[in-house]
């Protein structure tokens, strides 16, 4: 994989997680977690994708590229 699209997704990844963590504390989020005990779909979701591209980005980048 490429370093520069490794370090893209990693961008993006942290990006979604402090997105995904600002979410958790929105209102819309409070009364969901009132009535259901839970934060909203869409603020889980986000945290869920930001941490899968936090990982795929880190693992290309310390992975390298092989040159032959």
């Amino acid at each position: 994989m490429n370093k520069i699209v490794s370090l893209a997704l990693l961008a993006g990844g942290v990006t979604l997680i402090v997105i995904g963590v600002n979410a958790t504390n929105s209102f819309s989020s409070d009364v969901s977690r009132f009535f259901t005990g839970s934060p909203t779909d869409k603020a889980v979701w986000m945290l869920i994708g930001g941490i899968l591209l936090a990982v795929v980005g880190l693992a290309g980048t310390l992975r390298g590229s092989k040159t032959a």
